[in-house]
């Protein structure tokens, strides 16, 4: 029963020494353990005598090895030379071994004599390179590799590693011709795996020994000096487009070369050896294998030139010599070949002209125009050489007094250079993305003359601004960065998204904007109802005296609009009055949270895209929440018809974007191509970006003024009505306790109506001006993967909170004083791991002793009337251990007790902190004159 052979696995790791032979390919390689371990799984152990370090000398051992033929050890010792389980004088004879390996693949194979007169083959020529790696390979062979001394010798002594890795790779190529595919009968030499005796041939083979380390080799030198204009009738195949010159070089000093027809000629220089001849012809004879025209050359009694045809001359300028190269022929160019013809897709101005600045860059009635121009070394072509170029049918051709490669390909595109002309939209859109659909090919553009220059100034560096004058507020670099940005965008007729995360100051850039454009139209303001308080409020704080009124409900008016100023609006109105708001011209016109527009086919994004404008912005935390076709929806507002159609623009950039983010992470080219584009027209800064976070305070706080419903308008007056009635007539403790329940109904009032009317299955939505500013804040949140608290002093409130929430499908928690001590600190650990987003707590519960500090936000959903209780409830998310920036958000019902209670805190903190102190039971020492100054309900202007 033939015995298996020993797996590979157990073989690596043991060292590896190569045992030649007097016949080359009868050498073994042997795999023993230097430990001196025994080789239980490798079967019957062969005795190997080795050298070891003994002390400060050595001595000989026999140690139990495993030897292989060296057929049998190729695959083991291959693997070992990329294995770094391998033990390492394994890994070194793994690299002979490929070296072996890679002169059989070139060819480098030289029959011989051993010194008995068997047939042997040996590797070579070996050229200069070939050389140096052997030595390369010997320098690094560990002990291990060559441990074995060599016989008969006194002293001992070991083989020379360079010596051995050279009989090494005689071995394998003695190997290797050896197959059942060898194409001599069996007992043939150089073909038989017996050693063979071959009388008569010593002097042949002292000549072949003599060249296997020191051969020549080829090289094709193309010369286009024969190189001649044909007629047109002339037959193609006898059509010459120059000649292949063979030039000789020695392998052993690649510095000495000829040409073929000189070393046949007898004039080359000395250093050829006399089989010079029969080696080229051996080279010839590989190449022609490679490239099949060459055997013409070994029909001629001296090769030296091969006549070139068009197809072949392509040939060899293309594929052919890649190949040739690889085998070991390489080929050289002309120098006059060496500059390159190579071809752009520009984009121009079709006229002089042509506005590509400014709105008028927009306005401009002339197109632009796109093509192909080619260039010869960087130089372009003038359009008399591309013609003349067009009309070439040679894989050559002579422009500039030179000759020049030509690729069909580019004369393909000097004959039909006109691509087309694009309208100022797509052209801007092609060359900031870099590449154009050309054929169904993506080819890269550049921009041409004041196209590129309208290019440079959306992606270079952004020219500093001064903040306005009459901007009362004290701008963080960030900030400033934003108001150039939307300056440069806004005056040159372009739209800008700004994106920056919540409490980053979209809002104060935005009015810093409006007064350094110091245009006489209004800036026209689009938001939710629940922000109309909140931007009168800012641009008042920000820019006193700039003239600012809400386009909203009942009696609204354009009417006198010729200061300028600030118009505020709501989506709905917007919608329902978008005929009116388009008769107006505006300077500008904002979209603030401008993902309520994401839906391009709702009637909201409809009627905001037929109010015209030399200048939009779009304001938004969340530019992108579901999918790309949002961020397509709020550009296409901003700048129409940047991102083409909705349809192209989801074929070119969002599938593959969002496909690829699905399938493996994301296909980064097509990332990277939308990146480009979008990128000037779109602004996004985020908390955690360098720079940003450390300029904001560790803790922003907001207040949201919030309009009420009319719902809540009719319970508050009435409830003021009636208790106010009652309270005139009352006095002391009767007096205080009415004050305190009136006070009590008008904050659930606030809240929600049906917090106050006590409802058992309640109406939540729609009903609430500080529930839909909640939404708003919470959808901003979570889109942005944040975490926030939300307090509220009563409970009845936190569930009706929980209640819609949950009709949302928003996760939250609720804890409040009901709640077991063991279940809060359940409730705190889900929150502070990141399970639920959103843990509504009841203030005089969660008021103090919890650590929140998952939470990046806080929402007081009512007041607390003494701040230090505000603030304790803050602490729970901004304390030690907190590694984010806190936002605080106060809810205030714009016109109530609420509003002024916050003014009062804002205006006269000092005196605020003296009367109300103890909270709402200073309230009730108010005279009556002062409470119903307090609790009457102001509407806004």
């Amino acid at each position: 029963m033939t015995a298996q052979p020993p797996p590979q696995q157990s073989l690596l790791r043991r060292a590896a020494v190569f045992l030649p032979a007097a016949v080359p390919r009868e050498g073994r390689v042997a795999f023993w353990c230097p430990e001196g371990d025994p080789l239980p799984e490798l079967g019957t152990p062969h005795p190997l005598k080795v050298v070891r370090p003994h002390g400060d000398g050595f001595r000989t051992r026999t140690v139990p090895a495993v030897a292989l033929s060296v057929a049998a050890a190729l695959p083991v010792l291959v693997r070992a030379a990329r294995g770094p389980a391998a033990h390492p004088a394994t890994r070194a004879w793994g690299t002979a071994a490929t070296q072996a390996l890679s002169l059989a693949a070139r060819g480098r194979l030289l029959p011989g004599l051993t010194a008995d007169g068997v047939d042997a083959w040996r590797a070579g020529p070996l050229d200069a390179e070939d050389v140096g790696y052997l030595r390369a390979v010997a320098a690094a062979l560990p002990y291990e590799a060559y441990a074995t001394p060599l016989a008969g010798r006194r002293p001992t002594a070991l083989p020379e590693p360079e010596a051995l890795v050279r009989a090494f790779l005689d071995a394998v190529a003695d190997v290797l011709p050896r197959t059942p595919a060898a194409p001599f009968a069996s007992g043939r030499p150089f073909a038989a795996r017996e050693p063979q005796r071959v009388p008569g041939i010593q002097e042949w083979a002292a000549q072949v020994a003599a060249g296997a380390d020191a051969g020549v080799g080829i090289s094709l030198r193309l010369d286009l000096s024969s190189f001649r204009l044909f007629d047109e009738a002339e037959p193609e195949d006898v059509r010459r487009a120059g000649a292949a010159v063979v030039q000789v070089h020695s392998l052993a000093d690649p510095t000495l070369v000829t040409d073929a027809g000189l070393l046949w000629a007898g004039a080359a220089a000395a250093g050829f050896g006399p089989r010079a001849r029969i080696d080229a012809v051996l080279a010839l004879r590989r190449a022609a294998r490679v490239w099949p025209p060459l055997l013409r050359l070994l029909d001629q009694p001296v090769p030296d030139a091969l006549p070139l045809s068009d197809p072949e001359l392509e040939d060899l300028l293309g594929t052919a010599a890649t190949r040739l190269a690889a085998a070991g022929v390489p080929v050289h160019w002309p120098r006059e070949l060496a500059r390159t013809l190579s071809a752009t897709a520009v984009v121009r101005a079709a006229a002089p002209g042509s506005a590509t600045d400014g709105t008028a860059f927009f306005d401009a009635a002339a197109l632009f125009a796109f093509s192909w121009e080619l260039a010869l070394g960087g130089d372009r072509l003038t359009p008399g050489e591309m013609d003349a170029l067009a009309q070439a049918h040679r894989p050559v051709v002579r422009l500039r007094d030179q000759w020049v490669r030509v690729d069909p390909e580019l004369v393909r595109k000097a004959r039909k250079r006109e691509l087309g002309l694009l309208d100022p939209v797509d052209a801007l859109a092609t060359v900031l993305s870099g590449e154009a659909e050309v054929g169904g090919e993506a080819v890269p553009v550049v921009p041409v003359g004041a196209l590129a220059a309208l290019r440079d100034r959306l992606t270079g560096e952004l020219p500093p601004v001064a903040p306005p004058a009459a901007l009362k507020a004290t701008l963080r670099d960030y900030q400033l960065r934003g108001l150039a940005w939307l300056d440069l965008m806004t005056s040159l007729g372009l739209g800008g998204c700004l994106a920056d995360d919540m409490g980053l100051g979209k809002t104060v850039t935005l009015i810093a904007l409006h007064l350094h454009r110091a245009r006489p139209e209004p800036t026209l303001v689009v938001c939710p109802a629940s922000l109309l308080g909140n931007w009168q409020r800012e641009i008042e704080k920000f820019a006193p005296g700039t003239p600012v009124r809400r386009f909203h409900g009942a009696g609204r008016s354009l009417d006198g609009l010729e200061d300028g100023g600030f118009v505020l609006t709501t989506y709905g109105t917007m919608r329902a009055a978008a005929a009116r708001l388009a008769g107006q011209s505006w300077g500008l016109v904002v979209a603030d949270e401008a993902q309520h527009v994401k839906n391009p086919h709702s009637a909201t994004a409809k009627a905001l895209r037929t109010i015209p404008s030399p200048a939009r912005v779009a304001l938004t935390g969340t530019p992108v929440e579901n999918n790309l076709s949002e961020l397509w929806a709020l550009l296409d507002w901003t700048t129409p018809g940047l991102l083409g159609p909705l349809t192209t623009f989801r074929a070119r950039h969002a599938r593959p974007v969002e496909h690829q983010q699905e399938e493996d992470g994301g296909n980064e080219a097509a990332v990277a191509r939308l990146a480009a584009l979008v990128r000037p027209f779109l602004l996004r800064r985020k908390k955690s970006d360098p720079g940003i976070a450390p300029e904001l305070p560790p803790k922003t706080e907001t207040d949201h003024p919030v309009s009420l419903t009319r719902e809540q308008v009719s319970l508050y007056q009435a409830a003021v009505d009636e208790a106010m009635a009652v309270i005139e007539g009352s006095e002391g403790i009767e007096r205080r306790g009415m004050i305190m329940k009136l006070l009590a109904s008008l904050k659930q009032i606030c809240n929600h109506p049906a917090q106050f009317l006590k409802e058992a299955a309640p109406r939540i939505p729609h009903r609430s001006g500080k529930l839909a500013l909640l939404d708003e804040l919470l959808d901003t949140i979570l889109a942005e993967d944040g975490s926030v608290l939300v307090f509220t002093q009563y409970v009845t409130m936190a569930r009706i909170l929980e209640r819609h929430l949950a009709s949302r499908g928003i996760p939250s928690q609720l804890l409040h004083g009901g709640t077991p001590v063991p279940r809060r600190e359940e409730l705190v650990d889900r929150f502070q791991s990141g399970e639920v987003p959103v843990f509504l707590l009841s203030l005089k519960a969660a008021g103090t002793g919890l650590n929140l500090t998952r939470a990046g936000h806080v929402i007081h959903y009512d007041r607390w009337w003494n701040p230090a209780v505000e603030e304790q409830a803050t602490d729970r998310a901004y304390r030690i251990g907190q590694t984010q920036p806190v936002q605080v958000h106060r809810i205030i019902a714009e016109g109530t007790v609420e509003d002024r209670i916050a003014e009062l805190l804002e205006a006269k903190r000092a005196l605020a902190e003296a009367v109300l102190g103890s909270g709402e039971a200073a309230l009730t020492e108010l005279t009556d004159r002062e409470l119903a100054d307090l609790v009457s309900l102001r509407r806004p202007a």
